[in-house]
């Protein structure tokens, strides 16, 4: 088995000297303002092994990546009803299309686009205030990471609610099908400022445990989420995680991910490890590109593909 530590830092020193970064995200202002020349990894082993390189440490907008615990919590209140509001299916489109929504009745094709995550974060929003729902969101990501330093960067939620112009338009057309019970204006509200949490990827991928360790999570031996179900996360993961990427990063890479516009990949090799990689550069699906080279660097040399060697 190849040393982790050593793969972890020769891959941190590899995408330094890249020169092919990606285009930061212009379309929310406080994001286009991050440099692009930062990487970071941390990969969390299931023995408890904790590697990191380069900006491992600096926090960054999740973004989309909250999509998975916003599931995670949803199906843990709702369980298997909460796909009568949303698919398990790959979109094929961008993130934020809206001409799928008008074919399919407003039901979104997918928890991990923006109108399916949209759905997600009104049921936990059901029954509470904003800012409950919103506290129960970031205690979870507390909880897993075993990190109570994790908060919202609310700069970022207001440069989002600024100009979530699109995202409007998504929600105001599912309420329009009835699929979103709140009002728009605090579902919204609730679903800019998950995306606005901040991050470190060491804090992520400790976050991210409990999905390589069958919903189990390792720092309290308490089971987050049933295995089947967690099962079931990492699947849609792999088939809808990077949006109309998703077929190529299961191609190159060959784990189930969930990547932000804020250039962050949650990555899981099951049983394995939980992986975090951060490069503000995006591809053209709105991908991290320097993320995805990363990590299908990792899984080769750790032999690490659900697909096999």
């Amino acid at each position: 088995m190849p040393d982790l530590n050593l793969v972890v830092a020769e891959i941190a020193d590899e995408m330094r000297q890249r020169r092919d970064r990606g285009t930061v995200a212009h379309y929310i202002p406080e994001l286009a303002r991050v440099d692009p020349k930062h990487f970071g990894i941390a990969v969390v082993a299931a023995d408890g092994t904790v590697a990191t390189g380069g900006d491992a440490a600096m926090p960054f907008s999740i973004q989309s990546i909250s999509k998975v615990f916003t599931l995670t919590l949803a199906l843990g209140r709702y369980g298997d009803r909460l796909w009568r509001r949303v698919g398990r299916e790959p979109s094929g489109s961008p993130f934020n299309s809206i001409v799928q929504l008008e074919r399919e009745q407003g039901i979104p094709r997918n928890p991990f686009i923006n109108a399916g995550a949209i759905a997600v974060t009104d049921l936990i929003l059901s029954g509470h205030q904003p800012r409950e729902a919103l506290g129960e969101i970031l205690s979870f990501m507390r909880f897993l990471a075993d990190d109570a330093d994790i908060s919202i960067d609310e700069t970022v939620a207001a440069s989002e609610q600024r100009t979530g112009f699109r995202n409007a338009a998504l929600a105001n057309y599912m309420k329009s099908f009835g699929v979103l019970e709140n009002p728009v204006d605090l579902t919204l509200g609730v679903y800019f400022h998950q995306c606005a949490i901040a991050m470190s990827c060491q804090q992520l991928a400790m976050a991210g445990r409990f999905l390589a360790q069958s919903g189990r999570n390792p720092s309290t031996g308490l089971q987050v989420i049933q295995p089947e179900r967690a099962r079931r996360i990492n699947a849609v993961m792999l088939t809808c995680g990077h949006y109309d990427g998703s077929g190529e990063f299961a191609y190159r890479v060959g784990l189930p991910g969930k990547s932000g516009v804020g250039g962050g990949i949650l990555a899981v090799a099951p049983g394995k490890a939980s992986i975090a990689v951060w490069s503000p550069g995006l591809d053209a699906a709105g991908n991290s590109h320097l993320g995805r080279v990363a990590l299908e660097a990792l899984s080769r040399r750790m032999d690490w593909s659900i697909f096999g060697a």
